[in-house]
């Protein structure tokens, strides 16, 4: 198994285990848990998840696209209260694993936990054939203890899923809710068609990492904020092809407003999502564009400013 790690090291850590994509409210709630655990001792708490996540290893065909870059889940998880994050590299080998072989190698002679909090609907070895009751047995075993958290929310469980069906039509405040943090996607700047710096919108084009695999939201304009170099700058953000100048490539861009020149090229950035505001038109002329451009930027100032 190849694995890398990085923070504090303590004896008996607290560990949590799962994918955490998105790292929403539920993920939020073991976290919150395996933290309780950690401070009763003053034990480190570990975040262990995986990278690429396991069905893109076992049944690529199903597996799910991401909700953010597996930097954003780190930073997400140390913002969550965990001291360090151990990220599993997901391999075929590692998929083999029976569930007693990835305790053994991970928990007890990589990690030496003494206390693991799960969601659950946690399952864990090859094919998935572990659970939470094999986890608790495993931990009689190999004596550390084990901890389930429900991940329900007030009318159905919190997941991941849910959140990506949210952003895949528009729905950013209510993925949000269940996430408890803004949606984000990150990448650097990159030069486009230069366009909008013709049309007295100049714009910050997104490059982001296609190997994540991650969730592009519906297509169309939203309000929003763009955060780079420490800064968070009001923004009308464009999803899609735009249609209007024959575009056939997705893009993602961004419009500061207010500004009249776009020079973050080259830097890592971060788009927030808002609120989406409309979907993508085809107007009759370019001047019908432009008023519907200024539309845009108007109901983006008076939701972000």
């Amino acid at each position: 198994m190849s694995a890398y790690s990085w923070g504090v090291n303590a004896m008996r850590p607290v560990a949590c285990i799962g994918v955490f994509d998105g790292v929403h409210t539920g993920h939020q709630h073991v976290i919150a848990q395996g933290r309780l655990i950690a401070q009763q001792d003053s034990r480190e708490l570990i975040a262990v998840t995986f990278d690429p996540h396991p069905m893109r290893v076992v049944q690529p065909d199903r597996a799910p696209e991401m909700i953010g870059t597996l930097e954003q889940r780190k930073a997400q998880l140390l913002d969550s209260g965990v001291d360090r994050v151990h990220v599993i590299n997901f391999t075929s080998e590692v998929s083999e694993q029976s569930s007693e072989e990835f305790v053994q190698q991970t928990l007890v002679e990589e990690l030496n936990v003494g206390s693991v909090v799960v969601g659950s609907n946690f399952t864990f070895g090859h094919r998935a054939r572990g659970t939470v009751d094999t986890l608790r047995d495993l931990g009689d075993k190999f004596s550390f203890s084990v901890t389930e958290v429900d991940l329900s929310g007030e009318s159905s469980p919190v997941s991941s899923s849910r959140i990506r069906a949210h952003l895949r039509a528009g729905e950013i405040s209510q993925a949000q809710e269940l996430l408890g943090h803004p949606f984000t996607m990150a990448g650097e700047v990159v030069y486009g068609d230069q366009r909008g710096r013709q049309l007295g919108y100049p714009t910050a084009n997104l490059n982001w990492d296609t190997s994540q695999y991650l969730v592009i939201p519906a297509e169309g304009v939203y309000a929003g904020f763009v955060h780079h170099g420490g800064t968070k700058d009001p923004a009308a953000i464009s999803v899609g092809t735009n249609p209007q100048f024959e575009g056939f490539e997705r893009r993602i861009e961004a419009y500061i407003l207010d500004r009249t020149d776009c020079d973050l090229y080259g830097q890592e950035v971060e788009f927030e999502f808002t609120k989406f505001l409309r979907g993508q038109k085809v107007f009759g002329d370019l001047d019908g564009y432009l008023a519907q451009m200024a539309i845009d930027v108007q109901s983006a100032r008076e939701l972000v400013c």
